[in-house]
């Protein structure tokens, strides 16, 4: 009897810690949501049943406030993280413009601008000498960019003109220089010791006598103007590329396809012809047109100093040496945007020049 009573009180305690664990349950069950803060840092973390009922799983409480219940929301949460840590390996590269078409676009685009200069000034040569007194001595302004001189002629339409001539002026003077630069330089490479030694020597007189002084005494002595300018750049501007035509000649003559085309009985002037050019003509045209610029400031300079262009004719050389009697008085654009227009066409003769050594030398064909 006593054994029984002890069982039965054992068995009420128990149900009364159930029913209130079920009421505990149940209140922690229909706790409001408003008693979790955003913030995250809640006192206590609520128990959420599962489905089966026999197991309790803690909530997860983002940063942002939001709440994932279940594993299946924390497993998804870390996952998030974890992608969002690694680096992307596989990152598309952005389009760029390839090397050669860049250089190809700034070869065609230097040569466009100073074939429009040739052809602008060779139009308005006419124009470029008109004279209006009523409008002499002007600064830059709409109706004429450039100023206007003391003899009130547009500056924009005599620097067009004077490019123009110097231009023309450095084709033909470094067209004859090349041409005499490639008979001397492969003469020198393939005529023998007397003829290298030779072609050698007088390489080295012309490269120790200052241009400049050279060009005054050919100018001079052939009676200045146009012809003498011309012949005076083209006399003196030839050593520099014939070194370079014999160096280029002389690693040929040494290279193996030259010995087998030798060895199987081709003649020097196919030899010359069908193996020889093809391989010094990228050298030989890159100098040709780094020519041009040398010969164009020559050419200004020799004009300015009074051994050039005779006055009347629109150059840049003589409109920068009438330049300096008026820069006293305050008239800067006589000299400042004819001298900008001369150093923008020698940068465009370098642009051309580089950008054709890129394009057909194969040594920096991958630059």
């Amino acid at each position: 009897m006593r054994n029984w009573f002890a069982l039965s009180r054992r068995a009420g305690s128990f149900d009364s810690g159930a029913s209130g664990t079920s009421a505990q349950d149940d209140n922690l069950g229909r706790t409001p949501p408003s008693s979790i803060r955003s913030g995250g840092d809640a006192a206590a973390s609520p128990v959420i049943k599962s489905s089966g009922g026999d197991a309790a799983i803690s909530p997860v409480i983002l940063s942002g406030g939001s709440v994932a219940a279940g594993v299946e929301g924390s497993r998804a949460a870390t996952a998030g993280a974890a992608s969002a840590s690694v680096p992307a390996l596989h990152r598309p590269r952005k389009k760029q413009v390839a090397n050669r078409k860049l250089t190809l676009a700034t070869f065609i685009l230097a040569v466009v601008a100073l074939a429009a200069v040739v052809v602008t000034g060779v139009l308005v040569t006419d124009a470029a000498t008109a004279t209006d007194f009523a409008q002499k001595s002007l600064p830059p302004s709409l109706a004429h960019l450039f100023g206007t001189d003391w003899m009130g002629r547009d500056m924009l339409l005599r620097t067009l003109a004077g490019l123009s001539t110097s231009v023309l002026v450095g084709l033909l003077a470094a067209g004859v220089s090349s041409i005499i630069a490639l008979v001397l330089g492969a003469a020198a490479a393939l005529g023998g010791r007397k003829v290298d030694a030779a072609v050698t020597w007088l390489i080295d007189l012309m490269m120790g006598i200052p241009h400049i002084v050279l060009l005054i005494l050919i100018s001079f002595a052939l009676g200045k103007g146009f012809w003498g300018v011309t012949i005076g750049v083209a006399v003196t501007h030839w050593p520099s590329l014939a070194r370079v035509v014999r160096a280029e000649v002389l690693q040929l003559k040494e290279a193996t396809f030259i010995a087998a085309a030798r060895k199987l009985g081709q003649s020097p002037v196919r030899i010359a012809t069908r193996h020889m050019l093809p391989y010094v003509l990228p050298q030989f045209l890159v100098g040709l047109i780094l020519l041009f610029p040398h010969a164009i400031l020559h050419e200004a300079a020799i004009t300015f100093l009074g051994f050039g262009l005779p006055p009347e004719q629109p150059a840049i050389g003589v409109i920068l040496s009438e330049a300096m009697g008026y820069l006293s008085a305050g008239m800067w654009w006589l000299a400042v945007f004819p001298g900008l227009a001369l150093m923008i066409t020698v940068l465009l003769f370098d642009a051309a020049g580089s950008s054709l050594r890129k394009l057909i030398d194969p040594h920096s064909a991958q630059e």
